[in-house]
């Protein structure tokens, strides 16, 4: 089980990870609006990896997986 620090941490990571991906999606969505698919396709894809590696670096991760 986690202590109580380390789940501190671990939902403070979750926080950072849901802001900056909403972030990224809201960008998307303006790309998606100016008519710029591959742009707004390229900024998801790099949020979904980026979000996936914080993910992994959260103590405790691969037991919540």
């Amino acid at each position: 089980p986690l202590y109580w620090s380390e789940r501190r941490i671990f939902v403070n990571g979750y926080k950072e990870m849901y802001l900056r991906l909403f972030n990224r999606v809201t960008d998307a969505l303006e790309l998606l609006d100016r008519g710029e698919a591959d742009r707004a396709r390229e900024l998801l894809i790099s949020a979904q990896r980026e979000a996936e590696e914080m993910f992994i670096a959260q103590p405790g991760a691969e037991s919540e997986a």
